[in-house]
């Protein structure tokens, strides 16, 4: 068959295969001059500093990634926020909702500890957690959370945690900072200690970030003071939009350190400052040797035109003493926002970087402020030329620690000298780390991807144990949500002998009770040859030592289960799994009496649907989503079969490229995230003219105000035919399909004069209510009917090699058969299949086809023998030839073996396609 669609083979590369790859983006020149130029300026803020001299890495490339071993210690968290590191590696994590959790590291299991009473609307909650420097000693944990009840106040709290139980008597409150919870955003609330003892909490400028008009938040209009951030991070006698800086003392009260950014008397400012002009510093680090404090902060969405598209950057900084780093009067490289008039809505000359004034009536402290900084990075939400690497779409910006060989001497798991002095930073959205090089007056020289196969699912906390390993938390995929893939990750690296890699497979996550389960470590694997591996199990109290277990979990509940796998000479990994035991899956069936692999012309096709479920018992045919579709193009499958799909098949193509974007952080189907759900976007929208090129627009240019505080990134790259596909996608959540009976037939016909590529989708689905506190699982079951004419080179498994002929009207692929090779195509249902047609060309010395179930060695259902032969025209010389098929039926695997007596004999023919004939 000549076929004119491109054949290409999809080379998937794993990073641990790029070994020692390192790329690094270095500043043009002419942009360390701009950043030198501004410090210079700006009353030295990057003037040279006391900076340790021997920071320059020892290697010269990256380590091998293999050497680093990622092990998720827990799974399952709630919107997990901070985490403090103890001594003993038990991990403390607050949730925002309120729960405190203690993860044991040598019982590999975590425990909820405490729920605090925090008010967790808008972006408030339980944010931040910190372990007193001398906790060995005074057992002292620090916490920042919104106070529930109807006071609108966050609080600094110190609590004593002693054997692991949090003694609420002990409660010191440090501070308390007054809020609005009238709008939504910004909390941050990170909690931080640097090597001085000083504590470092970061704040929100909690400011109205509705209607603003695509400007920044100066809304100076009467009534307005909740949307205008000059009343709060510009302002120096309000707390929010801060870095504030205090000295912890042991009655539960603060001093204020030498070197704030205003008096200890307080006559210009709060002395508690020590960065002010923030917006959303969610993540930062103080460098353990000079005390420079590094922060990401958030940036906003807005409409002004800057340097790169708009003045919408996130920002990674650096303070290497107090100071007022711009916003909301400047962002990036100090690029200033024009005055803009709420009322008039016009736009007037912006502020002096040197010497920017607050004027605004909401402001109670000092009107000339201090010279602005610069950022050290920035970027927003379209390409940047600056730093190409760090993307591009919805952003969040947060700064890691610093990290210094020297301060690791004889940790175990230390990270390589490679990474002396570089600043680890990520971003939560664009799921990226990089490792950001400085030189020794800690001006940025260059930055590079850190553990890029490291695949964590919103970064949202880095830490370095006092062992060497890196901390990380996974918030998960949804945000304002529990996520099955939020958890606590440990990274080791090793530079001798390597750690094994733990790998659970498991056959049930989910089940009634008793539920047996059985848990499998085979697929873990060490990368150093010949080492010889052990495994421990760890379930609740048992301790099993063993490759294979099976167990059974004879009550309801959520259990966690860990395996560790140890090498000979001690290397070690973990991997843990939860198990789900009180709600069974539903059993979903298809029946059939007809082929339930191919399709032919005008034929029936008839099904009936069955449903059952343990826990629901009785099943509400209306709760069961079922559709038959047609799709024309085979590349919408994967996604159709994938269960992300909302049941309309034929978005399937537009789903995944709506996957591919970074829309699924902020909008689910059903439910409101940080967006609003798709389903009531559609509600909105639908059926009104005009507003599926209005929808496109807006998810190409971005937006705010529509649906509350959040703005929608820009996508500039989508093409509007493509924004239009989205669009229809989303509006497509609001069309009520028509409920297909549980049973019932079809006649065949839309497929023709479509192409073979088609096929016919018949797919069911249930969610059933849950049970035993586990929550609703869903199950789907499908059919697939492809086209009868199947291409040879798309077989499944075989030894056969693909040959592509140009012609002069296109090109023809094939296999070569060869002597004693073989090819298979799976599942093949072979009711009503009566013969196969194969088209042959007698190039080579011919020899035996044999159609064979199952295996290359099983039964023979069919044969043909095959001519030698020599062709001259490859376009013409093909001949069909018909196999009579021995009686079969079910389903199963197709082997398709060539062979010829004469072993000399390598090249038989050449074969183009089968055809399965009713």
């Amino acid at each position: 068959m000549i076929s004119f669609k491109l054949i290409s083979s999809a080379l998937l590369t794993s990073a641990l295969a790029c070994i020692g790859a390192s790329t690094v983006f270095t500043n043009s020149t002419a942009e360390k001059n701009t950043l030198k130029t501004s410090s210079h300026l700006l009353a030295g803020h990057h003037a040279p500093a006391s900076r340790p001299k021997k920071m320059q890495a020892l290697q010269t490339s990256a380590p091998d990634s293999s050497r680093f071993t990622h092990m998720m210690l827990v799974q399952g968290l709630d919107e997990p926020m901070e985490m403090a590191l103890l001594p003993d590696l038990n991990v403390m994590i607050v949730e925002r909702k309120g729960a405190v959790k203690l993860y044991y590291a040598k019982e590999k299991q975590i425990k909820t500890i405490a729920n605090l009473n925090v008010f967790s609307g808008i972006e408030d909650g339980l944010l931040g957690v910190a372990a007193d420097p001398a906790f060995d000693k005074n057992h002292w944990i620090y916490f920042y959370y919104g106070v529930g009840g109807n006071q609108n106040v966050s609080h600094l709290e110190r609590y004593e945690l002693i054997k692991g139980q949090l003694n609420l008597a002990s409660k010191k409150i440090l501070l308390k900072i007054p809020t609005q919870r009238t709008y939504c955003c910004h909390s941050a609330g990170y909690l931080t200690f640097g090597a001085d003892g000083l504590l470092y909490l970061s704040t929100g400028d909690n400011t109205n970030a509705e209607e603003i008009e695509g400007h920044n938040p100066t809304d100076e209009r009467p009534g307005r003071q909740l949307s205008d951030d000059q009343g709060t991070t510009a302002n120096s006698r309000d707390l929010r939009g801060k870095i504030l800086r205090i000295r912890p003392e042991a009655d539960g009260t603060y001093s204020i350190p030498e070197g704030n950014l205003f008096p200890k008397d307080g006559s210009q400012g709060y002395a508690e400052i020590y960065v002010m002009g923030c917006r959303n510093p969610f993540r930062m680090s103080v460098d353990p040797k000079n005390n420079f404090v590094y922060w990401g902060d958030v940036g906003p969405d807005t409409n002004v035109p800057a340097e790169e598209n708009f003045l919408s950057y996130d920002e990674i900084n650096q303070a290497r003493k107090p100071g007022f780093f711009g916003y909301p009067y400047f962002l990036g490289n100090n690029e200033g926002f024009p005055k803009y008039d709420f009322a008039t809505k016009k736009e007037g000359p912006g502020q002096d970087a040197l010497h920017p004034i607050n004027n605004s009536p909401n402001n109670t402290g000092i009107k000339q402020l201090p010279a602005a900084q610069p950022a050290m990075i920035w970027y927003g939400k379209g390409e940047s030329k600056h730093w190409p690497m760090v993307g591009k779409g919805g952003a969040s910006a947060m700064a890691g620690p610093v990290y210094y060989s020297d301060l690791y001497t004889n940790a175990p798991y230390k990270l390589p000298a490679y990474y002396n002095g570089k600043l680890l930073i990520y971003d939560w959205i664009r799921k990226w780390m990089m490792a950001v090089t400085l030189d020794p007056d800690g001006h940025y020289v260059s930055m590079e991807p850190f553990l890029p196969h490291l695949k964590v699912i919103a970064p949202m906390d880095m830490k370095i144990a006092p062992d060497g390993a890196v901390y990380m938390l996974a918030y998960g995929t949804n945000w304002f949500a529990k996520n099955t893939d939020a958890g606590l990750i440990r990274i080791e690296y090793s530079e001798g002998n390597r750690n094994p890699i733990a790998d659970i497979s498991i056959n049930k996550k989910y089940g009634a009770a008793p539920l047996t389960v059985t848990l499998s470590a085979d697929k873990s694997r060490d990368y150093d040859m010949g080492d010889k591996l052990s495994f421990e199990w760890k379930i609740g109290s048992k301790i099993i030592p063993a490759t294979q277990v099976k167990h059974q979990f004879t009550k309801p509940g959520i259990y966690d289960i860990s395996l560790t796998v140890t090498d000979q000479h001690g290397g070690k990994g973990i991997a843990t799994v939860q198990i789900k035991v009180g709600n069974t899956p539903p059993d979903i069936a298809i029946s059939s009496r007809a082929n339930r692999s191919f399709y032919w012309d005008n034929t029936e096709f008839d099904y009936a649907i069955h449903v059952k479920d343990r826990e629901d018992k009785v099943i509400e045919p209306s709760k069961i989503k079922a559709s038959f579709t047609y799709m024309p193009f085979g590349k919408d499958l994967a996604s159709a079969l994938s269960g992300a799909n909302h049941g309309n098949l034929k978005y399937a193509a537009t789903e995944m490229l709506y996957v591919s974007l970074d829309c699924k952080a902020c909008h689910t189907p059903q439910t409101k995230s940080i967006g609003p759900p798709l389903n009531e976007i559609s509600k909105r929208y639908k059926g009104k003219d005009g507003y599926e090129q209005k929808l496109a627009e807006k998810i190409i240019k971005g937006g705010s105000g529509n649906w509350g505080s959040y703005p929608m990134p820009p996508h500039a790259d989508l093409s509007l035919k493509e924004a239009k596909e989205i669009a229809r996608y989303i509006l497509s959540f609001g069309e009520q399909n028509p409920q297909l009976s549980l049973q019932g037939k079809f006649r065949l016909t839309e497929h023709i004069g479509q192409g073979t590529q088609g096929a016919y989708v018949l797919q069911a689905a249930y969610t059933d209510k849950g049970a035993h506190g586990i929550e609703p699982l869903a199950a789907s079951s499908h059919i697939v009917l492809k086209n009868a004419l199947v291409q040879m080179e798309d077989y499944e498994e075989g030894s056969a090699n693909v040959v592509i002929a140009t012609l002069n009207t296109g090109y023809i692929s094939s296999i070569w058969a060869r002597n004693g090779r073989f090819v298979s195509f799976k599942k093949i249902d072979m009711n009503h299949i009566s013969k196969i047609k194969m088209r042959v060309q007698q190039e080579g010395a011919g020899g035996l086809i044999e159609l064979r179930k199952d295996t290359d060695r099983g039964e023979i259902i069919g044969s043909l023998r095959i001519d030698p032969g020599q062709v001259k025209d490859l376009k013409t010389e093909w001949k069909e030839y018909e196999i009579e098929i021995k009686p079969t039926s079910a389903i199963h695997d197709l082997y398709i073996t060539f062979s010829n007596p004469d072993k000399s004999k390598t090249g038989l023919f050449f074969l183009d396609w089968l055809y399965f004939e009713k």
